[in-house]
């Protein structure tokens, strides 16, 4: 509660003022006698000892009238928060070769489980240097030999992450693989279906301008341990379409580009990592290659897209006021009804 106008309240000083003119003045109607011994004797009637009530009546109606002038409201405040993110593709690699061993802190996983757990931080926070991806856009694309949309862009990364650590190696032979290129045709297609459906909401909601959500960047990270050998589309043509539509791609080789290695179904793998394929493709776009040979080093990479995507978060706060003055007036008219009322009746008195 505050007062629009607090300065009106020096009216109250006039209050003492004008109690002490009408005591000292006696400024009411009076009858000169002779003597007024006669009446010494008389009772006092209720009327008359209750007659200085109507002075504190009129008293009272002004205390409110001045309350009512300095405008007493009560505020509420209101937030809205506006928020400029980012929109992230996590394309995640599951075939075969992912199965291979890698080293999460002194502890032995397969690189698939290793992939989640630093993209878990990345976007849940881990308390340290990662402070987690609460106001962006996340969706989630797998691929082996085919590439499917796990969870599409949401907000509710509850969801996204449980889709997430339900992704599992490939298991059947005939489906394993790795489309590079495919996965990342329709990891750049969600993202700019994304930004379209947001220009058509605010479309049709009459918003120029100003919205809940804008997407500052669309940005695409993508993570394999392979080279592209499956699919209808190549990597190169899928990065060109993905700088047309202004999305950055960050992709990360996951290994070791010259070992020798045994996939998930026992077939030798030769020289899998191909870095040049990789570089190429983020460069192209706008962002970055990262080597990961272990939890750590993958981390890093982590951390500096997370760094270099930041999310802007403008919050608005305003005060809705509610006026109280009126009651107060309506309660100075009371009184004052009232006071004239009981005067010109019970109180009525000659002259």
């Amino acid at each position: 509660m505050q007062f629009y106008s607090p300065w009106m309240l020096l009216l109250l000083l006039l209050l003492p003022v004008l109690a002490f003119v009408i005591k000292r003045k006696k400024l009411y109607a009076r009858i000169k006698f002779s003597s007024v011994d006669k009446f010494a004797a008389c009772p006092v009637s209720w009327r008359i000892r209750l007659r200085p009530a109507m002075l504190l009546i009129r008293f009272a109606c002004l205390l409110l009238l001045i309350f009512a002038l300095a405008r007493p409201r009560k505020g509420t405040v209101i937030s809205q928060k506006s928020t400029e993110g980012v929109a992230i593709q996590v394309v995640l690699d599951r075939s075969g070769s992912m199965a291979e061993q890698m080293d999460y802190f002194g502890r032995g996983l397969n690189r698939l489980e290793v992939a989640k757990r630093v993209l878990t931080d990345f976007i849940r926070g881990d308390d340290k240097d990662l402070k987690g991806r609460p106001q962006d856009l996340i969706g989630l694309i797998t691929f082996a030999r085919y590439a499917d949309t796990k969870c599409p862009l949401v907000h509710a990364h509850d969801a996204m992450l449980e889709f997430m650590n339900k992704t599992q190696i490939v298991q059947i032979r005939s489906e394993d693989g790795t489309a590079i290129g495919d996965a990342m045709s329709l990891a750049a297609a969600r993202l700019r279906k994304a930004e379209e459906e947001l220009v058509n909401r605010r479309l049709r909601l009459g918003i120029e301008d100003d919205d809940d959500f804008k997407i500052k960047s669309k940005i695409i990270i993508l993570l394999t341990d392979g080279n592209n050998n499956a699919g209808e589309y190549q990597p190169l043509e899928a990065a060109k379409l993905a700088k047309e539509w202004g999305i950055k791609v960050y992709t990360i080789g996951i290994g070791s580009p010259a070992s020798k290695r045994s996939g998930f179904f026992g077939m030798s793998i030769g020289q899998s990592l191909d870095e040049r394929l990789l570089k190429a493709i983020a460069e192209g776009t706008g962002g970055f290659y990262g080597r990961a040979d272990d939890a750590k080093s993958l981390g890093k990479i982590i951390e500096k897209i997370d760094e270099l995507e930041k999310t802007k978060v403008k919050s608005v706060q305003y005060t809705h006021f509610a006026e109280r003055f009126g009651l107060l007036a309506f309660w100075a008219l009371g009184l004052l009804m009232i006071e004239i009322i009981l005067t010109c009746t019970v109180f009525r008195k000659i002259p």
